[in-house]
């Protein structure tokens, strides 16, 4: 494990890449936006309906579908970070006790682990809240990565 001088965790603690969680941020923001479908005339022509209907959450929404995909992709590790990024950003511990944090994340995986992860409304917020913690954000990620 790496550690910095002041016996702090640094982004070497972390399995998942800055790109995968940002990956999942970005897209879980999509998929957060959606909301119930609520257009009874789906028939109906889209740019009559000012396009609302691209906002409705259906059960073939291909960002859900996309988010599934990739996380299920994640070796085992990856998807223990992303989940206990998601507890620390959603404060359920705290920085200090990462590894703890990680342990409990390792014990708790499962093969549901997507539909576990898309299932917490604030995912994106969480995800980035936790990463903020390693002093990795999103704003420095794309001014590095344009």
């Amino acid at each position: 494990m790496a550690v910095v001088a002041e016996g702090l965790l640094s982004s070497d603690d972390l399995t998942i890449s800055p790109e995968a969680v940002f990956f999942v941020v970005t897209r879980a923001r999509e998929f957060d936006v959606k909301d119930a479908a609520a257009d009874p005339d789906s028939g109906s022509n889209a740019a009559d309906d000012g396009m609302t209907d691209v906002l409705e959450d259906h059960g073939d929404d291909p960002v859900r579908s996309e988010l599934i995909g990739f996380i299920r992709a994640l070796n085992e590790d990856e998807q223990i970070d992303l989940v206990a990024l998601t507890w620390l950003g959603r404060g359920d511990d705290d920085f200090d006790s990462w590894q703890e944090l990680r342990e409990e994340a390792a014990r708790a995986h499962n093969s549901r682990t997507a539909s576990y992860l898309l299932g917490i409304p604030l995912l994106a917020d969480y995800l980035e809240e936790g990463l903020s913690r390693f002093d990795i954000s999103l704003e420095d990620f794309e001014a590095e990565h344009p």
